[in-house]
């Protein structure tokens, strides 16, 4: 297999299956010789922020000299990017070479009648712990696909977990109810080791305090064990203060949006905790590891005038955020450029956007069989009188969104992972 050949067969391979167990993931790697018993990890699920987190917990890693292998779904532009040693994606070669050494020991499962066959995500997650452990790491950042406790990233001893929030998603396989949906995220929590949340929610906290008692694992807050307090932001970086039990730190960071305090405190708290272990990250490496991270592709900023602006929004609690971030940037008009996969929560994402968005433009992005079609989003926008128009792609869209605007007006292009994608790469074109 070439690289095209070989990232074909993954994707050819089924997202989901009708049981939802570790067992694919388990033996997949059994046949692979457990390269992940040997290596150290820090694990982060959440709702929203897991990604975030994790490219700030691997940036304060790198600047305290340690080799970090970063893995994160889903991929904006390139399938490399989702396997990463300090910040140099997985080569193509490296692809084509883990693929080929996978894909026997694939098919030798699907012969087998006991076994469920592995899915997408499991031969992904196998991908990068072969690749981590060849590379030699010091530490792997994980991030869950989805959920937690089924994620077949769940089969890791982590030294720390960080559960970023917990909100309505994926509710067809997660649970119809938050603390189903925190249940399972609260099962990458492991037994005497250490658990960081930035959960709001009084239930959820509650819940993730009780499981660490139970399983004497060291437990912090953001909010409560670490605190933060903003001094000012503007285009470039946000400065404010942590504090946890160690240390205050000045961060200076270059992400946008408010929620990333939030998550910026965990990433501290995650590292900081690496004490537990005899492993001290000093404060400075904490403060410069932060000041250089880079997350494509949320609150990203592609031209100052007019303002242009990507999020991967993709659930109605990321665009609630979203929401507020841009009421808090200066701008006169909003134009909107949307594309909503099928499968959310359409009529209440849109409801964030509406109040703060002048102009709306529909769009599809090009992984059709996800993207939710237009007419879907035209009933809702006829029925709140706002004005829109209709744009067969990205690249049209975005041209367009140029033609209507001031140097003054911020155009904002959110709605789906996908689509920020295609974004990006009509920039980086």
């Amino acid at each position: 297999m070439n690289y095209v050949e070989a990232t074909e067969w993954l994707f050819n391979i089924r997202r989901f299956g009708a049981e939802r167990t570790l067992d694919p993931i388990i033996r997949l790697m059994e046949l692979l010789g457990n390269p992940h018993k040997k290596l150290k990890y820090i694990h982060v699920t959440g709702t929203n922020g897991k990604g975030s987190t994790s490219a700030m917990i691997a940036a304060i890693l790198r600047s305290a000299g340690y080799k970090v292998g970063l893995f994160t779904s889903p991929h904006l532009i390139d399938f490399s990017e989702r396997i990463v040693i300090n910040e140099k994606p997985i080569p193509h070669e490296d692809v084509v070479r883990l693929a080929n050494f996978i894909k026997p020991k694939v098919e030798a499962l699907n012969d087998e009648p006991e076994i469920v066959r592995p899915l997408f995500f499991d031969i992904v997650t196998a991908m990068a712990f072969v690749y981590f452990f060849e590379q030699k790491i010091d530490f792997a950042v994980m991030e869950v696909g989805m959920g937690g406790r089924l994620d077949a990233t769940n089969i890791i001893d982590p030294l720390v977990s960080v559960i970023t929030n917990v909100s309505l998603e994926h509710t067809e396989v997660l649970g119809d109810t938050i603390i189903k949906i925190a249940t399972e995220k609260a099962g990458i929590i492991k037994k005497r080791r250490v658990l960081v949340t930035g959960t709001q929610d009084s239930e959820v906290y509650e819940l993730f305090k009780k499981i660490c008692q139970e399983l004497d694992t060291l437990f912090y807050h953001v909010g409560t064990d670490i605190t933060y307090t903003t001094i000012s932001s503007d285009l470039d970086f946000q400065n404010f203060l942590v504090k946890d039990e160690w240390e205050t730190y000045h961060i200076k960071l270059p992400l946008l949006g408010s929620h990333q305090l939030i998550n910026a405190s965990m990433a501290i708290g995650a590292v900081s905790a690496l004490r537990k272990y005899s492993i001290i990250i000093h404060k400075n490496k904490i403060e410069s590891g932060l000041q250089t991270v880079k997350w494509p592709g949320r609150m990203d900023v592609m031209q100052r005038h007019p303002l242009v602006i990507l999020d991967s929004a993709k659930d109605e609690a990321a665009v609630k955020t979203l929401a507020k971030n841009v009421t808090e940037i200066k701008h006169k008009k909003l134009i909107l450029i949307l594309s909503i996969s099928s499968d959310k929560r359409i009529y209440e994402m849109m409801s964030h956007l509406i109040p703060v968005t002048d102009y709306f433009i529909l769009t599809m992005h090009s992984v059709m069989g996800r993207a939710a079609k237009p007419s879907t989003m035209i009933q809702i926008l006829e029925s709140s009188n706002k004005p829109y128009e209709v744009k067969q792609n990205v690249s049209e869209a975005i041209t367009k969104a140029l033609e209507l605007v001031t140097k003054d007006d911020m155009i904002l292009i959110t709605g789906s992972v996908f689509l920020v994608g295609e974004a990006l790469l009509y920039y980086k074109k």
